[in-house]
């Protein structure tokens, strides 16, 4: 699946609004701005078995036991922001839980590389000797 378009549609995202904790006076006991977002790998339609697999692999930390990734958010004092923001979150973790890194190609020095660097070796070791004490 390309990377950019990565879409999780809002009937497989679960948000509830609970309350936010830090400092706001009562405004912070009476409205309910930070939103946790649950969304469930397993019982996702637009992704493969092996993509899901992926994803439970990169993002185990934030899995929870029942196989839900959840988000929360409570930076702005807005529920919509916050909404958007979980969202959006769990956009970028899902398209980065899917790039497949490249395999990386072994190389060999070339014979001129692997001879200069030996001969550093040499100079390095000489340089040390004559730094003893003479007896």
């Amino acid at each position: 699946m390309q990377s950019a378009e990565i879409n999780i549609p809002e009937t497989e995202i679960t948000i509830d609004f609970v309350r936010s904790s830090g400092p706001g006076g009562q405004n912070v006991n009476k409205v309910s701005s930070k939103a946790q977002l649950r969304w469930n790998v397993g019982a996702s339609a637009i992704f493969s078995e092996e993509e899901k697999a992926r994803i439970r692999e990169k993002l185990k930390g934030r899995l929870s036991k029942y196989d839900e990734i959840i988000i929360s958010s409570d930076e702005e004092r807005s529920q919509v922001q916050n909404k958007e923001k979980a969202v959006a979150l769990l956009q970028t973790l899902v398209r980065q839980a899917l790039i497949i890194p490249k395999t990386r190609i072994p190389t060999r020095l070339s014979r001129n590389k692997k001879a200069k660097r030996l001969d550093e070796k040499v100079r390095h070791s000489q340089l040390k000797k004559e730094r003893k004490r003479v007896e």
